[in-house]
């Protein structure tokens, strides 16, 4: 099994979380998106993933992209522990709070997207992330018991942990976001966040490491 990750990449993270989680061993081949240009646009890469993005994961004879259909595929193939819960209406919950991330929120503060905003990138990021959360916090208040929904770990949490690593590098005052932060606090006291944490990857920098 093969990921091809950024220690820096937030969907990286998610999948580095999934793996951890369902001990699932894996190789890593670091992509840095920033080095000669963007190593993500190279011809070797772009078969890998047409995308040229980060995550891309080799297990079982395929490739897959996207963090979140990586994660399905995973759930589907080693149910072990369970990151999507069984009732429906919380499993629709989950899925709601990861695409409410994946969807509204991560794309907008993309490196490809901050790249072309030039001078203005702190501040279009700050305000991407702060509208989501806003969103976001009013959202947990009905769904949070320990964790995202209920007191399970789901993939809900997993997109949460790196969304927030990524308002903390732009800045983002958290103060409004209580539940947030304490949800995101339980869950980098679990193992499999700390080891999947980007200060821990084998592509961080000697001056970013923990």
């Amino acid at each position: 099994t093969i990921l091809y990750s950024y220690f820096r990449s937030s969907c990286s993270w998610r999948v580095r979380i999934a793996l951890a989680l369902k001990g699932i061993a894996y190789d890593t081949v670091p992509v840095n998106l920033l080095k000669d240009g963007g190593q993500q646009f190279s011809a070797e890469f772009k078969a890998v993933n047409p995308m040229q993005q980060v995550p891309a994961l080799k297990i079982d004879g395929i490739t897959l992209s996207q963090s979140l259909a990586i994660i399905h595929y995973l759930e589907d193939t080693r149910p072990n522990p369970r990151l999507l819960p069984q009732d429906p209406k919380k499993r629709a919950q989950v899925r709601m709070i990861a695409d409410h991330i994946v969807s509204g929120i991560q794309p907008l503060q993309n490196l490809s997207i901050l790249q072309q905003m030039g001078e203005k990138k702190t501040e279009w990021a700050q305000n991407c992330i702060a509208s989501g959360f806003k969103a976001l916090e009013q959202i947990l208040q009905h769904t949070a018991g320990c964790y995202c929904v209920g007191d399970e770990v789901s993939m809900a949490d997993l997109c949460l942990v790196p969304q927030v690593a990524n308002a903390e590098r732009f800045k983002v005052d958290m103060g409004p976001y209580p539940i947030i932060t304490r949800i995101n606090k339980a869950l980098l006291e679990l193992e499999a966040f700390k080891v999947s944490h980007p200060s821990r990857q084998p592509d961080t920098p000697a001056d970013l490491r923990a």
